[in-house]
């Protein structure tokens, strides 16, 4: 069965994420710029990085190179189109809950309500594998709850695809399994959503 990821336009999902039942949108940009002005990164990697939210934060004077991470090659091709003025700007295609990945480690790979839809399995593998040493994986993750549906039913129909594949991820099961790799957390914050659910933000470092 084809991914339902490219099946949804750019439109549609954008749409999704910052209609009022959802609102999401804006704390991911933050959290992205949390890791960013905390590490820094010569270079960053963005997983699903869809049409580039957050990547406004960038600072060019620090970070010279940009990598875009996608399963939906239209996404990436919008990313260029909107941020031409970012350095090394590069794009990759790959299904993450598949593709092994051969691309040049980097020094901030930033993972965002990744997991819940591509798996800890091959998705984490490929992950880590593109952090350098002494780099860092910083992951938001969708925290459980209690009076809101893991995927909002909202206007944008084709949204709804998503939840055939979509299973939360448990954070301190995470966090353990990060540290058995070698990575432990450095940071980490819980984000409240307007629309009744919360982020979980952390950041590992490689040891």
């Amino acid at each position: 069965m084809p991914n339902p990821w490219l099946a949804i336009s750019l439109e549609d999902y954008e749409g999704h994420m910052s209609s009022e039942g959802v609102r999401q949108t804006p704390a991911l940009s933050q959290l992205f710029r949390r890791a960013l002005d905390r590490f820094r990164p010569a270079s960053v990697a963005v997983l699903g990085i869809a049409g580039g939210n957050g990547l406004e934060h960038i600072d060019s004077a620090a970070t010279k190179r940009v990598v875009g991470v996608d399963i939906n090659q239209k996404y990436l091709d919008q990313v260029h189109r909107r941020f031409p003025q970012l350095p090394g700007l590069e794009s990759h295609c790959h299904d993450l809950a598949h593709d092994v990945l051969s691309i040049p480690q980097v020094d901030l790979v930033y993972a965002a309500l990744i997991f819940e839809h591509a798996g800890l399995g091959r998705a984490l593998d490929n992950a880590l594998a593109l952090v350098e040493p002494s780099g860092t994986l910083a992951v938001v993750l969708q925290l459980p709850s209690d009076t809101a549906q893991a995927v909002a039913a909202t206007s944008y129909a084709s949204m709804q695809d998503l939840k055939r594949d979509f299973a939360l991820i448990d954070v301190d099961g995470l966090v353990r399994l990060l540290a058995e790799k070698g990575f432990p957390l450095v940071d980490n914050t819980r984000q409240e959503l307007p629309a009744g659910k919360a982020f979980w933000y952390g950041a590992f470092t490689r040891r």
